[in-house]
C-alpha cells in the first residue's frame, strides 16, 4: 500500500483536513485484509479461544458472546474510525459529554450531568459527572475534554470527526477542573446529538508519543461501562464490566466476547441450533431469517439509510449528461430488485434520505421504473450503442442486486458488463484516479447520526471525497448546491432548515451523480430466552447498553 496522503478539504467554507479514501477505508476496516495490525494490549499475546469456558445465557458471571458480521481490524481511534465493529465497541468503552439513543438519537447526559437547556444558545456549559473515572482508575477532568476537542478542531490534524464539528463548533474552553464551555460559531441545535461522536479520552494516556497509533491498532481506555480486556484482529475482542462506572448506562454483563465473522454461513451457524455459541448476531442474511425464527430466535430489522447507490464519473462521457444518468436510474426495476435480491426487506429510494428520516419528503424527481421515459432521455441525449462496465463492491447483497440492474439496462439497449470486486480493489482504483464509468456500492451514514445535514455533507461537498470520485464539484449546478447546503447548515429555525434541506435534496435527486437505488433493512438475531432489551439497529453493529440477561 502506498503512503497515505492527507487532503485539505473545505466544509461550509472553513478549511479542514480530512482522510483520503485509502485512509478512510483503513478506518472502516475495509482495508483490514491488507493491513497487518497489531495491538499494544498486554493481554494480546495470542488469540484466545472464541468459545468462553463458562458459556453464555446463564446470567451472573456468564460471558455474553456476540457475533459481528464486520471486521474488527479497523481503527479503534474514536476521532478517526468508521469501522462498524470499532464504533459499536467504542459505544461501550467510551462516553461523550452527551450520548444518544441508538435508534431515536435523542441526546441524554452521559459524561456530562445534563443536556443544555437552550440548544439554540451559542455557548453550552457542561459539568462533568462527579466521581467519573477512567478504566485505569484516574479521575476524568476538564483537561481530558479540551484535549479531545482540540484534536478534533485542529486544522493541522487529520481526523474524520472534524467533518462533524468544524463547521459549527469554534472552541472548547476549560472553566475549572470539572466544568467546560463549548463556544459555537452560530446556533446549531443538531450539534447536541453529534456530541456523542466526540468520545472523551484520557489525556494522560493519549497525549504520549505514539499513542494515537496505538489507538488505531486497538488500545482503548475510556470511562464507559465496559473496558477492553483483549483485542485480536480478525478473531475477537473481549470486554469486562468497569467496576467503578457510575454513569447512566451500567454494565449488565460481567464479561463480553465479540467475535468477528464476516462470512455469512459460519456467522449464522454460530447462533443456530441448541448448542449455539453466541446469544446475538448482527448482519443476518435474508435467506436465513425464517429458519432462525423457527429455531426460537428473535430476528428483527432496522430500516434506515443503508443503501445501494450508483456513483457516476461525470468526466467520462456520456455520464456528464444528466439525461443519461436519469435514464439509467429510470430503467432499473426496483420492485423486482427488492423481491428477488432483498426478499422484501427494502424500499425503492424516493429521496436521498430514507423514509424514516425526520427530514424526509419525496424528492421532486422519483425514479420509478419507466423504460419508455428512459429510452426517450437517451434519445434526447443523442446516445446509442452505449456499453457500460459496472464496477461494484462484492458485498453479498449488492452482488445479488446487480442482475436486476443489468436486466433493466439491457432492455434499454445498453450492453452491460458486471464487474464486482473486493471493496479494497474498487476504492484503490478510485483513489488512483483511474477512469471508470459507474460504481455500485453500499453506504450507511446512520452510524454517525440521522440528522440530514450530517448525512448530506457526508456525501456531498466542494472537497468531499465522493465528489472527487464523481469529478463533479466544479459543475455550476454543484457549486450552487454547496452554497445552498451551507445556508441550510447555518439556519437555526428547525422548520426553515428542514425545508431548505428538502429543497436542495431535490437538486441532488435530479442530478443523480451519487444517488441511492434502494434502502434496505439490516437484520439482527438474538435468543430471547437468554438476553432481553435488544434493539435492532438500522446500521451495522450492536448496542448492549440497555440489554440484560433474560
Amino acid at each position: 500500500m502506498s503512503d497515505l496522503i492527507p487532503r485539505t478539504a473545505t466544509r461550509h467554507g472553513s478549511p479542514q483536513t480530512t482522510p483520503d479514501r485509502r485512509s478512510f477505508l483503513k478506518y472502516t476496516g475495509a482495508l483490514g485484509a491488507a493491513a497487518a495490525l497489531t495491538t499494544t494490549l498486554s493481554a494480546c499475546s495470542g488469540p484466545e479461544s472464541t468459545n468462553e469456558a463458562d458459556g453464555g445465557g446463564k446470567g451472573g458471571d456468564a460471558t455474553l458472546t456476540a457475533v459481528i458480521g464486520y471486521g474488527n481490524d479497523g481503527s479503534w481511534d474514536p476521532t478517526q474510525t468508521a469501522s462498524a465493529f470499532a464504533m459499536a465497541g467504542n459505544e461501550h468503552i467510551y462516553e461523550g459529554l452527551l450520548g444518544t439513543d441508538p435508534l431515536t438519537r435523542e441526546p441524554y447526559a452521559a459524561l456530562a450531568t445534563e443536556v443544555p437547556d437552550d440548544l439554540k444558545a451559542t455557548t453550552w456549559k457542561f459539568a462533568l459527572r462527579p466521581g467519573a473515572t477512567w478504566h485505569d482508575g484516574k479521575p476524568v477532568t476538564a483537561d481530558d475534554v479540551v484535549f479531545v476537542f482540540d484534536r478534533i478542531l485542529d486544522p493541522k490534524t487529520q481526523t474524520l470527526a472534524k467533518g462533524f464539528f468544524a463547521s459549527w463548533l469554534k472552541e472548547v474552553r476549560k472553566v475549572d477542573a470539572t466544568n467546560v464551555e463549548l463556544i459555537l460559531k452560530f446556533p446549531f441545535p443538531d450539534g447536541a446529538a453529534r456530541l456523542s461522536l466526540a468520545k472523551i479520552m484520557p489525556k494522560h494516556v493519549f497525549s504520549r508519543p505514539g499513542a494515537w497509533d496505538d489507538a488505531t491498532k486497538g488500545k482503548a481506555v475510556g470511562s464507559g461501562p465496559y473496558r477492553m480486556t483483549a483485542h485480536h484482529p480478525k478473531s475477537n475482542t473481549t470486554f469486562e464490566a468497569h467496576a467503578d462506572y457510575n454513569g447512566p448506562r451500567k454494565a449488565a454483563f460481567k464479561k463480553m466476547n465479540w467475535l468477528t465473522i464476516v462470512d455469512a454461513a459460519p456467522r449464522v451457524a454460530k447462533i443456530s441450533g441448541g448448542d449455539a455459541g453466541a446469544e446475538i448476531s448482527d448482519n443476518i442474511p435474508y435467506a436465513n431469517i425464517e429458519q432462525l425464527k423457527k429455531d426460537g430466535l428473535t430476528v428483527e430489522g432496522g430500516a434506515g439509510m443503508n443503501n445501494l447507490f450508483l456513483l457516476f464519473n461525470t468526466a467520462h462521457k456520456p455520464f456528464d449528461d444528466v439525461r443519461v444518468r436519469q435514464a439509467l436510474h429510470y430503467a432499473i426495476d426496483r420492485d423486482k430488485m427488492i423481491e428477488a435480491a432483498l426478499r422484501g426487506h427494502g424500499k425503492a429510494s424516493t429521496s436521498f434520505l430514507d423514509e424514516a428520516n425526520p427530514s424526509y419528503r419525496p424528492a421532486k424527481t422519483v425514479y420509478g421504473h419507466d423504460l419508455a421515459k428512459a429510452k426517450k432521455l437517451l434519445k434526447e441525449a443523442g446516445v446509442d450503442s452505449l456499453k457500460i462496465n459496472l464496477m461494484a463492491v462484492n458485498v453479498s447483497w449488492i452482488v445479488d442486486c446487480l442482475p436486476t440492474i443489468q436486466d433493466g439496462w439491457k432492455k434499454l439497449g445498453v450492453e452491460v458488463t458486471l464487474d464486482p470486486q473486493e471493496t479494497t480493489a474498487v476504492f484503490t482504483k478510485l483513489d488512483q484516479k483511474k477512469d471508470f464509468q459507474i460504481v455500485a456500492a453500499a453506504s450507511n451514514p446512520n452510524q454517525f447520526g440521522i440528522d440530514a445535514d450530517l448525512i448530506m455533507h457526508y456525501n456531498y461537498g466542494p472537497e468531499n471525497i465522493w465528489m472527487g470520485y464523481a469529478r463533479w464539484a466544479d459543475d455550476p449546478v454543484a457549486k450552487q448546491l454547496f452554497k445552498d447546503m451551507d445556508q441550510a447548515t447555518r439556519e437555526s429555525d428547525a422548520g426553515r432548515k428542514k425545508a431548505m434541506i428538502q429543497d436542495y435534496i431535490d437538486t441532488v435527486a435530479e442530478q443523480a451523480v451519487l444517488y441511492p437505488v434502494v434502502h434496505n433493512e439490516l437484520m439482527t438475531a438474538w435468543d430471547p430466552d437468554k438476553v432481553t432489551g435488544i434493539k435492532a439497529q438500522p446500521y451495522p453493529g450492536i448496542n448492549l447498553l440497555q440489554a440484560k440477561w433474560a
